[in-house]
């Protein structure tokens, strides 16, 4: 279920994931926290928490112990969400959905609003995440998601192939797209390339997603390289369609062969340009960089985060946090890629590059963890497999390297910073946007995607798609 900036909404005795034997009251109003305290159960363990700032009562305050990280799956008694392994557009496709795009957005709209749940059938369990007031006694709340790298635009590897589509089958499949990144409990993302702010626009507003989106549209790579007039007059169209972020294909990447994956495809002066160019007209700049020189000019410039990062070193790590850098390494998709038998279904040698990639990520991000650069959550997904199983990047960064204060952290309050919104975003906390994923145990406990997944009881989200889509 998703509910959109609800008028108000109370939560007793409620536990905020990552902050270990405590439970509190929280209440929102507009769509915003008015007020995050500590329950009368809880009030003898007060102390800490009247020292801090309402602002620092979030995830990082956890206990140390590490969340399992082992491949189970779900178990019966959480929920399923409809369309997961067979997606709208697959089933649309078949011929199971009624045509158009009417339809695809009542269907849409219509799955939004439910989850399946085995106590279904039980009218108490449906109607209770309605009641203004809830017992969350056994309940757990965390802040909303931040994807800070996909592609929700792309419904095919190969862009060619897309192409090949019917435009309501397109949009269909876009929509779709939105919808399952929503219901996995991801309220915000950072599209990195190929949907444009007004195609998002349209897509949040027509089929009513409240999905929040930044937006990069153009992707500057090598048929950009042509001195720094066209990157002007090209980064200014950029501004004009909305977009808030830039950013710079520096390197190749799957489709690089291996020796010349970290060259640089654009010259040290167009990339000092454009990172300077969208700073001085309010825009943050990410930078796609596998390794090499691109990620010692993405520090050198102060360019606000590098994707991918799997052959940064240990002085580059250095480099990126004394420029306060982040980093996003996109960790999971690479292993997906790389699975002979995966959903991608590459071709070998994609496979191969993508398995080289695997096989140094974990270094880098440890490199990365020492040095203490910002971290964030990003999976680089598309395509209809993949929407929607975005949390499959948390246990990745876990089996790399990073305890599970690390992981939620990167996936809501470091992921804020690294937008510029960490004043509204990533926290359960008074005065912030009421982003936020309401589970039925405790998600530190869960032992993989698909259990953290089947945990959700439902998603809120502080504004709604009117707000989102207001010019």
């Amino acid at each position: 279920m998703i509910l959109k900036k609800p008028e108000r909404k109370v939560f007793r005795n409620i536990a905020i994931v990552g902050i270990a034997d405590q439970r509190f009251d929280v209440e929102i109003k507009q769509g915003r926290f008015v007020s995050v305290k500590a329950s009368q159960g809880s009030a003898g363990q007060l102390t800490e928490l009247e020292q801090a700032s309402p602002q620092e009562v979030h995830i990082q305050k956890a206990s140390s112990e590490k969340m399992p990280t082992g491949k189970t799956s779900a178990e019966q008694g959480f929920i399923e969400k409809v369309l997961d392994e067979k997606t709208f557009a697959e089933k649309a496709s078949n011929g199971a959905i009624l045509q158009g795009t009417a339809a695809a957005r009542e269907a849409i709209h219509e799955e939004s609003l439910r989850f399946r749940h085995v106590d279904e059938h039980d009218p108490a369990d449906r109607s209770r995440w309605h009641e203004e007031v809830i017992d969350g006694s056994d309940l757990w709340i965390s802040p909303g998601f931040i994807d800070l790298h996909t592609h929700m635009a792309w419904t095919d590897f190969d862009h060619a192939d897309q192409e090949k589509r019917d435009a309501a089958e397109v949009e269909a499949m876009q929509a779709e797209a939105i919808a399952a990144t929503l219901r996995t409990g991801v309220t915000t993302v950072r599209d990195a390339g190929g949907l444009a702010p007004h195609t998002a626009r349209h897509l949040v507003r027509h089929y009513r997603q409240p999905l929040r989106v930044d937006n990069a549209s153009h992707m500057f790579g090598s048929a950009d390289a042509r001195g720094l007039e066209y990157l002007k007059r090209k980064a200014d169209e950029v501004f004009a369609s909305g977009a808030n972020w830039i950013k710079i294909m520096a390197t190749g990447g799957l489709g690089a062969p291996t020796e010349q994956v970290t060259d640089p495809v654009l010259s040290e002066e167009e990339f000092s340009f454009l990172v300077r160019y969208a700073h001085e007209n309010g825009r943050r700049v990410f930078v796609h960089a596998w390794g090499g020189v691109a990620i010692d000019w993405a520090a050198r410039c102060g360019a606000d985060s590098i994707e991918h990062g799997m052959f940064l070193t240990s002085d580059q790590a250095g480099r990126l946090a004394e420029a306060n850098v982040a980093f996003v390494p996109t960790a999971s998709i690479y292993r997906i890629a790389a699975d002979p038998q995966g959903v991608l279904a590459l071709p070998p040698i994609i496979q191969d590059r993508a398995a080289r990639a695997v096989a140094a990520h974990a270094q880098a991000v440890e490199y990365a963890k020492r040095a203490g650069v910002r971290i964030g959550f990003g999976t680089d997904y598309a395509t209809p497999h993949l929407h929607g199983r975005n949390l499959q990047e948390l246990y990745t960064l876990l089996e790399y390297g990073l305890d599970r204060e690390a992981v939620w952290a990167a996936a809501t309050s470091d992921a804020a910073v690294i937008l510029g919104r960490g004043g509204e975003l990533g926290r359960i906390a008074e005065g912030y946007l009421s982003d936020a994923v309401i589970f039925g145990a405790d998600p530190y406990s869960m032992r993989s995607e698909e259990e953290l997944r089947g945990g959700i009881r439902f998603v809120l989200t502080g504004t709604d798609e009117q707000e989102l889509t207001a010019e």
